[in-house]
């Protein structure tokens, strides 16, 4: 426990020291570069040394635990692309036809219905992603 509050301790640190010379400095444009490489250097390497120091410790468990957990990882791996796959797809298509529809719009106000249809079949793909991966984790 007391690693995680000194990591925690060190992490707000290396992202309020660098700020506070900042800004109790002149506020010249190179203090703002220096501060901010302080800031980047301190803060990834506070990260790189919490990840060292919290997963270092070797875990152990029964074979059977062991190749569960390997055959479930292909399903939430599974489940977590066709969703995320799904999203960034309905992401691209709602961008492209929400934009469209909004033109159309301001052209011709009469044809809301029929944009707002587009853009919710757009937006269907990703609850089809998301009933893909409930049914692989079911």
């Amino acid at each position: 426990m007391t690693a995680k509050w000194v990591i925690g301790v060190i992490l707000v640190l290396s992202i309020v020291l660098p700020m506070a010379y900042y800004y109790l400095s002149e506020r010249k444009r190179g203090n703002l570069k220096i501060a901010l490489g302080f800031n980047t250097v301190f803060f990834f390497g506070t990260l790189l040394a919490a990840g060292i120091l919290l997963f270092s410790g070797n875990a152990s468990a029964a074979e059977e635990t062991a190749e569960a957990a390997q055959s479930d990882s292909w399903r939430f791996l599974a489940a977590a692309l066709s969703t995320g796959m799904s999203c960034i797809g309905a992401g691209i298509a709602v961008a492209s036809a929400a934009s469209s529809a909004l033109g159309a719009l301001s052209e011709d106000s009469s044809i809301m219905g029929k944009a707002l249809i587009f853009v919710a079949l757009a937006e269907s793909i990703a609850l089809y992603g998301l009933l893909i991966s409930f049914s692989i984790l079911g």
